[in-house]
């Protein structure tokens, strides 16, 4: 999931800007990402849950548990398109019915995250059964050991901390996903890490930045990734059992707080990325991602406000 740096730098729970707690009003944009669009209105919570729960969101497959549409979504001028760009957790375990389900959303690039090592062991997009476009962006080096997060007991110090580590070493390779993504000759596309979760969030996030999606649906959309996390853990610990031993040791001495994804971890990151560099898109901006591939973004994966 992410890297395991020394542990003074993943596990200080130090922060200079410290944490403030998740709500509604707390995280509603105050200023808007862009520097130059007009502020969003205000957002309902209403409002939000029938966004984030629309029957078209989450597609639904045998293999993997964390499949689903980032269209539908409040964005500069209009709402984020359907059928283009999805998030996804590992896509190794598709099955050939999964692979016909994607077949026919005419899915056409993968971006995998993942590192080398879970690759050459968990499998990649099965390309010799759906010829696709394979991007490989290993956001970390190595994934998270139990041993060195032993002393941290929370999700949220956790999760905070290892993500603006995330950031940190990781940020040029999520740019270059958000280049792919932004090329209007690239077919819809799915990125992707094992859970869907760590690293695919923060593409995710930094994607929406850019296209103007308000905070608050971006950190409630990473939340909303606890739904599969429940089926992908009941998958996996029913391959540990079956697998035994070593297998069935390391899956139970995997902290809980891998697993999960309180949405105010999210909204923690996004504002300290705000307050840090002005604005979402300009933190973009720090990272690589240009006006032209903004402008591309924006153009191809915004449906304008009739």
């Amino acid at each position: 999931m992410v890297t395991r740096p020394a542990r003074r730098a993943l596990f200080d729970l130090r922060s200079p800007l410290g944490h403030v707690a998740f709500t509604h009003t707390r995280y509603r944009r105050g200023v808007d990402s862009s520097t130059t669009s007009p502020q969003l209105d205000s957002l309902s919570a209403a409002g939000l849950d029938a966004v984030l729960n629309d029957g078209r969101r989450s597609v639904v497959l045998d293999g993997v548990h964390n499949f689903r549409d980032l269209g539908g979504y409040p964005a500069l001028g209009g709402t984020t398109r359907w059928g283009l760009v999805y998030r996804a957790d590992g896509l190794g375990r598709l099955t050939e019915n999964d692979v016909e389900v994607l077949r026919a959303r005419r899915l056409g690039a993968v971006i995998d995250l993942r590192t080398d090592t879970e690759l050459a062991e968990r499998g990649t997009y099965p390309v010799d059964q759906h010829a696709v476009a394979f991007h490989h962006f290993s956001v970390i080096d190595r994934t998270w050991d139990p041993d060195e997060s032993a002393s941290v007991d929370n999700a949220h110090g956790f999760l905070l901390h290892a993500y603006r580590n995330m950031l940190a070493a990781g940020s040029d390779k999520i740019a270059r996903a958000i280049e792919v993504i932004a090329d209007p000759e690239v077919a819809p596309v799915v990125f992707h890490c094992a859970a869907g979760k760590d690293r695919t969030g923060l593409v995710a996030a930094m994607l929406r930045a850019v296209l103007g999606v308000p905070e608050e649906y971006i950190a409630a959309d990473y939340g909303k990734t606890a739904e599969g996390m429940k089926t992908m853990r009941a998958a996996w610990a029913q391959l540990a059992e079956s697998q035994g031993g070593e297998a069935l040791a390391r899956m139970e001495s995997s902290p809980a707080y891998y697993f999960e994804c309180p949405p105010e971890v999210m909204a923690a990151v996004l504002l300290e990325l705000r307050e840090t560099h002005g604005s979402l898109v300009d933190y973009a901006r720090s990272i690589g991602v240009t006006d032209a591939q903004i402008d591309a973004l924006r153009q191809r994966l915004i449906e304008p406000a009739a």
